[in-house]
């Protein structure tokens, strides 16, 4: 029966690369952009928000329409969408009187395929029949890693042989990836997402839960101390060491995103074998430690090397907290998961935000805003503390807390 659905989790693990593409494709063009249609960089700089803004609507309106069409045609519309977003990338610009406004139209189109695949993809996974659940939903986000490292490492190499004036191509190119995955959802089996058929918690039943606040609060800084650090990497490399913005890239994020992903893979291999809940104690620890030595030590490179330790220790953050809340409240349903992709991108974007105010009214001191981002990681790990309490206190219904 388990076999049957490893093609569902391999699709899954490609939803979470599509997702990475469209989230990081576009911002390597940027500059581009701002030179060859003449957009003023205050536009161009919108464009990223208005994404996560998008994607953060979609989270928010999907809890009433998925459950309603079906998980299988909502998986095939977000990467429809998600391929359309990407092809019309190319054409639009070309075609409307505002080139702006044709980007803005179609990083719209490919933001609500990124939102719908937030929801998505990781109940999907969870639904599926496992031997450790844990295991499969950290290999699961380790893909987004690994994906956004390969958009960075494929597109600088695409663009250094062929010129980025041929990025039309490579857009393209990276919307056979959804396409094709679209047609593998319409073949692969779903399983239910709550065992016994019930319907899922409502959103008034969830909101009257203590424990779920405790589990989107966490969401929200599980996004917000990886965005925190990621979001400013490149930024922080260039300013502290003096580099190139494609060195900046390779230094920074590049490094943050793979030690992010091998944290994520490690437990994915190794997760029946380590307790979840210390292993995410220690990683928040450990967050918090590179936290403090992004600030403090005096030497950049070191900095740096905090940095991409930072990585390494948000890791688990994301897909750790997906998995308790699913074994806290195993009826929470699509209200649940979408609330928690809310959550988690509403850190995505508060944490950057946050480091970013903190640092200007510092005098752009980026070592300030890291710090001032440290309650994050501080206030996880208060809450995997509370849930492993309540686990403890109310093994048999934790829903009732």
């Amino acid at each position: 029966m388990k076999n049957n659905y490893n093609k569902t989790i391999t699709a899954c693990f490609v939803g979470y690369i599509v997702q990475a593409v469209v989230n990081n494709f576009a911002p390597l063009l940027f500059l581009f952009f701002q030179k060859s249609y003449q957009i003023p960089l205050s536009q161009i700089t919108l464009l990223v928000t208005f994404n996560f803004g998008i994607q953060l609507l979609v989270d928010l309106l999907s809890v009433t329409f998925i459950d309603k069409i079906g998980y299988r045609v909502s998986m095939i519309a977000a990467h429809i969408l998600s391929a359309s977003g990407l092809i019309l990338l190319t054409l639009l610009p070309e075609i409307l009187p505002s080139p702006f406004i044709g980007i803005l139209i179609a990083v719209m189109i490919y933001a609500i395929g990124g939102g719908l695949l937030e929801v998505l993809v990781s109940p999907v996974v969870e639904a599926c029949p496992s031997d450790n659940k844990e295991k499969a939903m950290s290999m699961l986000h380790s893909f987004y890693c690994w994906g956004h490292a390969s958009v960075v490492l494929i597109s600088t190499l695409f663009f250094y042989v062929a010129g980025i004036d041929h990025w039309k191509i490579l857009a393209v190119i990276w919307a056979v990836i959804p396409i094709a995955n679209a047609f593998f959802f319409s073949k692969v089996p779903f399983a239910p997402l709550i065992e016994d058929g019930a319907p899922g918690l409502k959103l008034k039943e969830l909101f009257r839960i203590k424990i779920f606040w405790v589990l989107l609060v966490m969401m929200i800084c599980a996004g917000a101390s990886e965005q925190a650090v990621s979001q400013w990497a490149s930024a922080f490399a260039e300013k502290g060491l003096g580099i190139s913005k494609a060195a900046g890239d390779l230094a920074g994020p590049m490094a943050f995103a793979v030690l992010m992903g091998m944290s994520r893979l490690f437990y994915g291999r190794y997760g029946d074998r380590i307790h979840l809940e210390r292993f995410m104690i220690y990683s928040s620890f450990l967050c918090i430690l590179s936290y403090l030595g992004i600030a403090f030590f005096p030497v950049p490179q070191l900095s740096l090397i905090a940095c991409a330790l930072c990585g390494l220790s948000v890791g688990i953050m994301w897909p750790g907290t997906f998995s308790k809340a699913s074994k806290t409240l195993p009826n929470g349903g699509t209200a649940m998961f979408a609330l928690l992709a809310l959550g988690g991108d509403i850190g995505c974007s508060g944490g950057p935000t946050l480091a970013g105010m903190v640092s200007g009214a510092f005098g752009d001191n980026l070592k300030m805003g890291i710090l001032a981002c440290i309650i994050f990681p501080v206030l996880l790990l208060t809450g995997i503390v509370l849930c492993g309490a309540v686990s403890r206190l109310t093994p048999k219904a934790p829903k009732y807390f």
